[in-house]
């Protein structure tokens, strides 16, 4: 009897009988693109194979931990040596305490860290601490970042500048909205009104100081000072939500780029060096309110699980002894070069949007985009058509047109001319 050839197409039908959607996480789907989901089989470095047997040049690199590529030996030998140790303790370990170090030393904002297993549990217990040590309810976010999935921040904008936001997801009561406002980015009127009205219930402001959720909107450094003076007159906290752009930009992540110190921060990604990590630090007068030690309580069975721990150090290190900062802004300036040298040549719309080792492929204008809602919705229609473009040379990127691409050491720069040269032939006419 022939056994019926593994495909991505079968392997999305199998698991739609059992996995909602056929995914563990919405945009996996390929909803907001052609053809089905594509079902990693293994990588390494730059590049992955899929259950088909096809190789594809990687841009999404798991959402973004995945700074050193598939696989790196440093940090598969720090993974494999950890779990012979124990892969669990639900007890402190060392390690734990060498990576609280090694964050604190990098990123100026810390004083003290805890460590959680996501980044949206690492968001929502920040603002839950937040709202204890102000005493205030009232959360202020902005359209077009995303903080994760909890509750009180599953929020879309109001009709108005100040107003109650409405539950952008089925299952959210109003009641755990009603405390938090939505505001445009780059909208400084909007932003002073709010504080002029409700300025005395605000907890904190939350913002992603680099947005990298709803496509690369570059913020304007006195527009985030204006978000740091008002919160420190008005006596609310400031929340770097760093998940991101933590250890990606820098050593100090957007904080030290825009050398702009948050109240409280949050990391994911790149600290857990491809294993679930997230973690929230900031001053200690705040951080010391979380149980044992205060009031607000937080716990985690896998918080500061050894082999994660173990994953995260490795990344970070490999970033210090192998100049890895310094390597990922060669390799970003070098693909934005060849990007956008190209699309004038050939007169396409486009440019290539670019931070440190995160790029986006936004519409071309006068003016920078820096809000969600400046974004055309003919973007999406012509992503959909480039994305299987590319799918069908080996390329793979994101699929939605709003998610950021992302460098790692292991990309070379031949593969960044290849992605630039069949990125232009793809949008050309």
């Amino acid at each position: 009897m022939t056994q019926e050839r593994v495909t991505n197409a079968s392997l999305f039908k199998r698991a739609k009988a059992v996995l909602p959607g056929g995914v563990s996480s919405p945009v996996r789907a390929f909803k907001a693109v052609a053809g089905d989901p594509i079902f990693y089989q293994s990588a390494k470095g730059s590049k992955f194979i899929d259950c088909e047997g096809r190789e594809f040049l990687d841009f999404v690199m798991s959402w973004g931990p995945l700074i050193h590529g598939h696989a790196n030996t440093q940090i598969v030998q720090a993974v494999t040596a950890a779990a012979e140790r124990g892969t669990s303790f639900g007890a402190p370990c060392e390690i734990e305490l060498q990576l609280a170090e090694k964050v604190k030393e990098w990123h100026f904002a810390v004083e003290k860290i805890r460590f959680v297993s996501s980044g949206t549990e690492a968001v929502m217990s920040a603002i839950r601490l937040a709202r204890a040590a102000s005493g205030r309810n009232r959360i202020v976010k902005f359209s077009g970042c995303y903080h994760g999935h909890s509750d009180s921040l599953l929020v879309a904008a109001g009709s108005g500048l100040v107003t109650f936001g409405r539950a952008s997801s089925a299952g959210v009561p109003d009641d755990f909205v009603k405390w938090t406002t939505v505001l445009p980015l780059d909208d400084e009127a909007a932003l002073e009104q709010t504080f002029r009205e409700v300025g005395n219930e605000i907890a904190a402001v939350i913002i992603e100081p680099v947005p990298a959720n709803n496509g690369l909107l570059l913020q304007r450094k006195a527009y985030l000072e204006k978000i740091r003076q008002l919160t420190v007159d008005n006596g609310a906290l400031l929340v770097f939500d760093e998940v991101i752009t933590g250890f990606r930009i820098g050593p100090g992540g957007a904080s030290q780029y825009y050398d702009i110190k948050p109240d409280l921060v949050t990391f994911g990604k790149v600290i857990g060096g491809g294993m679930p990590v997230g973690a929230f630090a900031g001053k200690s007068s705040i951080m010391d309110q979380l149980a044992p030690e205060g009031p607000v309580y937080q716990a985690g069975t896998l918080s500061g699980n050894p082999v994660a721990m173990a994953a995260g150090l490795a990344a970070l290190q490999t970033l210090e002894t192998e100049d890895g900062f310094a390597k990922l802004e060669a390799l970003g300036a070098h693909l934005e070069s060849r990007v956008n040298e190209g699309m004038q040549k050939r007169s396409l719309p486009y440019e290539l949007r670019r931070i440190a080792s995160l790029f986006w492929l936004a519409p071309k204008g006068p003016q920078a985009i820096r809000s969600a809602e400046a974004i055309p919705a003919s973007l999406a229609e012509k992503y959909k058509t480039l994305h299987s473009k590319l799918l069908e040379r080996g390329i793979y990127i994101a699929p939605s047109a709003y998610e950021v691409g992302f460098l790692s050491t292991a990309h070379t720069v031949e593969e960044l001319d290849f992605f630039a040269e069949n990125l232009i032939e793809a949008l050309a006419p």
